[in-house]
């Protein structure tokens, strides 16, 4: 029995598909103006490895993930860089693309985009405005009244009146209440703009995923996912309108019988990166892109990393952990490379590890405890030498992304390292052989020191000298 822990009722619940035949699974995706950051990273990663397991538990998925290709900072970059904002967003489209494929992200069933949808949201704007949950302001802007959805606030925990007490409420002369937020924005001058019953104009940001959602899946759908920081006032948003366009209660029950006013089932938000226990943030100077993460680590590492802190918890980023990940998944090939392993039909009842691998992920995803498992099974094949358990080690480890290069390849980690290729480190290798079979041993140590200094390290067994990338 699958749990996961929902962020509306803010309790763990069992996993009941609407549809067992067809679960739907929707993430929010990325603003594409620049390259990812480690927060789209881990992002990328947790719902890639729900979306994984979900598949190997039987269910038949569709993930989307959507794209914002038009925006506030889309625009603003686009013409900071003198290119058009389809030129400046399909460059960004695909650097995410690449990001995650290295990532070991498997592509979301589907990816729609904004602009490829804006028709959508304007039927959705002209439903919400007859059911007297928004209204044209004079400015020509179209604004979605809060206070005209009685549950706004039941996801994020926050009442309509500390909102409206808050400092950081928008002030806009314009708005109903200062708590209403924008559906439609009337264009600006030299703005990319699309014809609507209220003018010329573009859709706000909140709409978009209402109405994509509800294209692609219809009234109600399973998952909803995200970044905890969009739970207020994104996801809230979204189930004011989505609700709201409705017409009347779009609500789920829930364990205790509870009815809960939304269009999704379950919410899932993934915790924030934290870079050296500071929130990561361009003014502090500890914003860090995927690319240049991946220039320092191998991107197998940067994902097991962000899969040992279970997704919920914050994540901590700092070189001392992705050097201690990238040690402890050194450990893991280790075992695989000293014990090739055989094929392994992995199921839950295969053997005691599988059981407890299952029950780990089968609570709320709990990769910490499921990569507990792969630490036990590594040890024992360490000490049985057992193919089979070593099979077993690959094959749980491939259900989350893992596990699955040659591990030699991984130990030596890749082709070129400061100038030395493989072919130069295994050139000098076979001098220093030769060197210390002759008992030259100043040449021998001579060479060593100078592979330690390009960060290589040998080890000699009595099957001869492997090595392997620090």
């Amino acid at each position: 029995m699958l749990t996961v822990y929902n962020t509306l009722t803010r309790q763990k619940e069992e996993f009941i598909p609407i549809d067992p035949k067809n679960v739907r699974m929707y993430v929010c995706g990325m603003t594409v103006y620049d390259y990812c950051h480690l927060g789209h990273a881990r992002v990328m990663v947790v719902f890639d490895m729900i979306a994984r397991w979900l598949r190997a538990q039987g269910y038949p998925l569709t993930y989307v993930r959507n794209i914002t290709d038009i925006d506030d900072k889309i625009i603003a970059r686009a013409a900071e860089n003198g290119e058009t904002i389809g030129e400046l967003t399909e460059r960004f489209i695909r650097a995410m693309n690449e990001d995650a494929a290295a990532l070991g992200v498997i592509r979301p069933d589907v990816e729609p985009k904004a602009t490829e949808h804006v028709q959508q949201m304007l039927g959705m704007i002209q439903r919400l405005i007859d059911n007297g949950k928004a209204y044209a302001a004079d400015n020509g802007d179209v604004y979605y009244a809060v206070r005209e959805f009685a549950a706004y606030g039941q996801l994020s925990g926050k009442s309509l009146d500390d909102l409206r007490a808050g400092e950081r409420v928008e002030v806009d002369g314009f708005k109903r209440d200062p708590l209403d937020f924008v559906l439609w924005k009337a264009a600006k001058p030299g703005e990319p703009a699309w014809e609507s019953p209220w003018g010329q104009g573009r859709p706000g940001w909140h709409i978009e995923c209402s109405a994509m959602s509800e294209e692609l899946f219809g009234d109600t759908f399973d998952i909803h996912g995200g970044g905890a920081d969009l739970q207020f006032p994104h996801h809230e948003n979204e189930i004011a309108q989505s609700c709201g366009a409705h017409g009347g209660s779009c609500g789920h029950n829930h364990s205790g019988g509870k009815a809960i006013e939304s269009h999704v089932k379950y919410w899932l938000h993934n915790g924030f990166i934290r870079v050296d226990n500071e929130k990561m943030s361009k003014s502090l100077g500890n914003f860090f892109t995927i690319r240049e993460v991946l220039e320092k680590y191998d991107a197998e590492v940067v994902r097991f990393f962000i899969l040992r802190a279970h997704y919920r918890s914050p994540l901590n980023y700092s070189d001392a952990h992705l050097n201690d990940a990238k040690g402890a998944l050194t450990r893991l090939y280790t075992a695989l490379k000293n014990t090739p392993p055989a094929e392994f039909a992995v199921g839950e009842n295969a053997n005691d590890y599988t059981r407890r691998f299952f029950a780990a992920m089968n609570d709320d995803f709990g990769t910490v405890e499921a990569m507990a498992v792969l630490f036990e099974l590594a040890n024992e094949v360490n000490k049985t030498n057992s193919s089979e358990l070593a099979g077993c080690l690959k094959a749980l480890g491939g259900i989350i992304g893992l596990l699955q290069r040659d591990p030699q390849e991984f130990l030596q980690g890749g082709s070129v390292s400061d100038g030395l290729s493989n072919e130069e480190i295994e050139s000098l290798i076979e001098q220093r052989k030769q060197a210390r079979a002759e008992k030259n041993w100043p040449e021998s140590d001579r060479i060593r020191d100078l592979l330690n200094a390009e960060n290589i390290i040998l080890e000699d067994g009595a099957g001869g000298t492997t090595w392997r990338r620090g």
